[in-house]
């Protein structure tokens, strides 16, 4: 990774995207952020899945940044 690619990475980690959180029949809990297709991550509780998802946003904007794809600017969730 480049340093201007790392510097866009930590700019992009920055941005507070939406996130979904659903709670599985089995108790556990997934996360996605609905602007960054494919985008989620899942444990036990809440913070793990948080935690798991903000793993899985580096690597998705990393991929995205190495490889020239557009990232997509975060949208406001209106709540139902």
């Amino acid at each position: 990774m480049t340093n201007s690619q790392s510097n866009d990475l930590l700019s992009y980690m920055t941005l507070r995207y939406p996130i979904v959180l659903e709670q599985e029949e089995d108790g556990s809990w997934g996360a996605y952020c609905p602007d960054l297709l494919g985008c989620a991550g899942a444990g036990e509780t809440v913070d793990e899945a948080l935690a798991m998802l903000e793993d899985a946003k580096r690597g998705w904007f990393t991929s995205r940044l190495a490889h020239g794809h557009p990232i997509p600017e975060p949208h406001s969730v209106a709540l139902v």
